[in-house]
């Protein structure tokens, strides 16, 4: 609550959607945020205008750091994305617009939260059409403190200060303008809100082998005895990208654990007839939570976390939580005898061509004809709740995002330890980092708000009053297709000749007789093509379009 000038005036946000009493109130998207604004004056007041908005902001700062002198700057970024105003009725102002001592005033308010943003909130410069569309989903509220809860407990997002998504619901008592043209803002309130849109999976990522150091979804390592002992064979690791990890709705009371899994295919490649796959160690998995910022618009999506080191105008904070740690030391190999084995590709098209596509494809040190080893792993991926013991408790997700200033996303680390027999030096391990989403469901109450005209509209369609109807695509009817012929290319006769010479020496205009004796002359029958059939017409339909505006 704020006071300006000499008036002393109460402004108050209330919700009325039965999140009066939430610690935070949290909305999806299409969900409704209901209340009113009260004001209560001390003194009749005068007052102009009443505005209140639902906004959302993105605040960043990357700090530059200088080489030569001790002192460093701050370039700073604001974004006001979204900015919904809420109509106000004449009769909610009090008469003469004067406010009286001691009377509390209500005007209500309704907004719903957009499944997406106008095409102006990302007007700058973009490699493709995808990160346009990308920068038009909503963000979901990060780095605020305040925000970030989960109940009635404060939470952690992994966000750094550095960065901050916020939405609120903005009260501001109007009483005419000041001397330089600005509103004369008498009074103004603030309510935050938490908001995690509805987020869908996205396609998996394409990444290509040696490419994106950020990503690997391949791992060949040499086994050996010791250091200078011959080596046994090659193990190699691969993967896919899971399916995303899904949160639930933002006011589920008791949610269940956010799961997923990923499935770990390895294979041995002995370098001698009789050498044995290692004994497998521990599986350790670790999620890789990295924040992108900048302080202009990105115009492209992070792919490359190198890309925002030591820059000016762009930064990345990361955090890793450690989600768990499992034996494999039971996992079984499985001996394959067959020659043959498919060439080794790409990561990006690491699919094996043969009948399993468990089967990762031979290591580049693979001898043809020799017996290779596999197994397979499922690793359980679960997210840590608020009451987890682990010390990751205290951490709260949210989707994964591009917005014109922000970006977060997160990779699996998997490592895999082996044990290999009389090994004098430290057991080997394989790393791979995995991309996976983060996506979010949206309330199963919301439903998109339309006008009278487009219910209307709707209610036509469904009745079968709409002008469009469906076209028939069946064959005609044999009364247009038993008499009608192709037109013959046979070359003229004689006397057809004769007739066009004479015609072509008469002064007179031929007559449509005429005409049509000549198109008969060869003793076929053309049908005429540009003539409609009995019953037939041409319509010409127009449909009024329904508009629609976003205050």
């Amino acid at each position: 609550m704020v006071y300006r000038g000499k008036e002393k005036l109460s402004v108050e946000i209330k919700l009325s959607d039965g999140q009066e009493n939430s610690f935070i109130p949290s909305y999806s998207s299409l969900d409704q945020i209901q209340g009113h604004v009260a004001l209560t004056a001390h003194t009749d007041t005068k007052i102009s205008q009443v505005f209140i908005t639902f906004e959302g902001v993105v605040k960043t700062y990357v700090e530059k750091m200088a080489s030569s002198s001790p002192t460093s700057g701050r370039s700073e970024a604001f974004q006001c994305f979204l900015r919904l105003v809420q109509p106000m009725e004449d009769v909610a102002f009090p008469d003469a617009g004067v406010l009286k001592a001691d009377e509390t005033y209500t005007f209500p308010f309704t907004f719903a939260v957009p499944e997406k943003l106008l095409p102006q909130s990302c007007d700058h410069g973009r490699d493709n059409d995808a990160v346009h569309q990308a920068h038009l989903q909503p963000p979901p509220t990060l780095g605020d403190p305040l925000t970030a809860a989960w109940g009635k407990s404060l939470m952690d997002d992994m966000s750094p200060t550095m960065a901050i998504v916020s939405y609120a619901i903005r009260a501001r008592i109007i009483n005419g303008k000041k001397s330089n043209g600005k509103l004369n803002i008498t009074a103004e309130d603030s309510k935050k809100v938490r908001v995690i849109p509805h987020i869908s999976e996205h396609p998996p990522l394409v990444v290509q082998d040696g490419q994106d150091d950020d990503y690997q979804l391949r791992k060949e390592k040499p086994i050996k005895k010791g250091t200078f002992k011959k080596r046994l064979g090659t193990i190699v690791m691969e993967s896919t990208q899971p399916r995303s990890l899904r949160l639930p709705p933002p006011r589920t009371e008791k949610p269940c654990p956010v799961t997923t899994s990923a499935t770990i295919n390895l294979r041995f490649d002995p370098a001698q007839p009789d050498a044995q796959p290692p004994r497998l160690g521990s599986l350790v998995t670790k999620l890789k939570v990295a924040t992108f910022f900048a302080s202009k618009p990105m115009e492209d999506i992070p792919s490359r976390s190198s890309d925002f080191h030591y820059s000016s105008t762009k930064g990345i904070y990361v955090e890793t939580l450690t989600l768990s740690t499992l034996c494999m030391a039971s996992a079984q190999w499985e001996k394959h005898n067959s020659p043959d084995s498919p060439p080794r590709r790409d990561t990006a098209h690491s699919t094996p061509s043969n009948s399993n596509p468990n089967i990762p494809t031979a290591s580049s040190s693979y001898k043809h004809k020799l017996p290779y080893y596999t197994t397979h792993i499922l690793v359980p991926i679960i997210l840590p709740g608020k009451d987890d013991s682990a010390g990751s408790g205290k951490k709260v997700f949210v989707p994964t995002f591009h917005s014109c200033l922000l970006s977060r996303i997160y990779v699996l680390d998997i490592s895999l330890s082996c044990h290999t027999p009389d090994a004098s030096i430290t057991d080997p391990s394989l790393h791979l980092k995995l991309p996976i989403q983060i996506s979010a469901e949206g309330s199963a109450d919301a439903r998109p708000s339309i006008s009278e005209d487009e219910a209307q509209a709707i209610a036509r369609r469904e009745a079968g009053d709409f002008a469009w109807h469906p076209r028939s695509v069946a064959p005609p009817s044999p009364g247009y297709t038993e008499q009608a012929q192709f037109p013959s290319f046979a070359p003229p006769t004689p006397d057809d000749m004769e007739m066009t010479t004479a015609q072509a020496q008469s002064p007179e205009p031929m007559e449509a007789g005429m005409a049509s004796d000549i198109r008969r002359s060869s003793g076929n029958v053309r049908a005429h093509a540009d003539v409609a059939p009995p019953d037939y017409s041409v319509h010409t339909f127009s449909r009024s379009s329904v508009s629609s505006s976003t205050g």
